[in-house]
């Protein structure tokens, strides 16, 4: 990845934890929008970043809950 997509992923991930730790969801959209008042190119790659790790943590809970579940029958 450039330079900004490093950035805005290492941002996103710092966000989400933020945001988990904090308990408010809130938090990402005020980075996003720190962001967009200076630079809408990295806003767009936080908000991609961001999307692709809840979009992961997403599938590998129901992933993992599909695994504690077992074969189909």
């Amino acid at each position: 990845m450039g330079i900004t997509e490093d950035l805005a992923d290492a941002l996103a991930r710092d966000a989400i934890a933020a945001a988990e730790k904090l308990g408010d969801d809130k938090v990402i959209s005020e980075v996003s929008d720190e962001l967009g008042a200076s630079s809408t190119t990295v806003q767009e790659a936080f908000l991609t970043a961001v999307r692709v790790r809840l979009a992961e943590q997403r599938a590998r809970r129901h992933l993992d809950e599909r695994l504690r579940r077992g074969p189909s029958a």
